[in-house]
């Protein structure tokens, strides 16, 4: 956000009023919010990740997992076993803020848009929905580079796309090592489609999501990482 200059005379011994004040008031950093997607053996994923992940890292964190639509969801009672952070069931219109974790709910689709999600009613049956793809693209328009999409345990494809739209915007990109995978299919399918920024074990990527935060890689140009052969004859990148 840029700070308007005063149209005015200024005096010419000294620098325009408004420069001071941009100096003394930088502008605000954009918050990066983190789309996680999973499907079967997501749970144990979930788990393992908050429990290593600081509570104070400055990051918001969407859910998106595969969820019987005809049931109620505990998910979000069970996660806040494995963090400080609020773990909340997301609504529609609600503002996104750091440090806290957000949890679609059954049957519902989510967009996040200007700063806060978009909860609906799922067009599409439910075996032709691709829920994770559908929210990280919107999360990579939203947040363009400040996006980070994460695929964990599951099968299908889902998140493959999502994770496309995320990497052409300038985001990160993490996928769950396959062999620490209850299920290896979306991971697989993410590291085939060639967009995935990072394959680690699950414990290893709250490190590596935050040294990507640390040192730039998101909110700004990704390092080219050094691509290594991962799973069943895919690739993927690490540092």
């Amino acid at each position: 956000m840029t700070i308007d200059q005063a149209n005015g005379d200024q005096p010419r011994s000294g620098p325009p009023a408004a420069a001071g004040i941009a100096a003394e008031n930088p502008p605000p950093t954009a918050l990066t919010v983190v789309g996680i997607g999973a499907s079967a053996g997501g749970l144990e994923a979930y788990e393992i990740f908050f429990r290593h992940l600081p509570p104070d890292s400055g990051l918001a964190f969407v859910l998106v997992p595969h969820l019987d639509p005809g049931h109620a969801s505990i998910l979000g009672e069970i996660l806040q076993r494995s963090t400080t952070m609020p773990v909340r069931e997301a609504e529609d219109q609600l503002a996104v803020v750091p440090n806290t974790v957000y949890v679609i709910p059954p049957n519902r689709d989510m967009a996040i848009d200007d700063g806060k999600l978009q909860v609906s009613l799922p067009e599409l049956p439910r075996g032709r929905r691709m829920p994770i793809d559908a929210f990280l693209r919107t999360l990579a328009e939203a947040c363009n580079e400040n996006a980070v999409g994460i695929v964990l345990s599951g099968t299908g494809t889902d998140g493959t796309q999502g994770l496309r739209a995320i990497h052409g915007a300038g985001g990160l990109t993490l996928v769950q090592e396959p062999s620490s995978a209850k299920y290896a299919g979306m991971p697989e399918s993410a590291i085939r489609s060639g967009y995935a920024s990072h394959v680690v074990a699950i414990e290893d990527m709250p490190t590596v999501l935050l040294a990507g935060h640390a040192d730039g890689a998101i909110g700004g140009r990704p390092r080219r990482a050094r691509q290594t052969s991962v799973g069943n004859g895919g690739s993927g990148s690490r540092r």
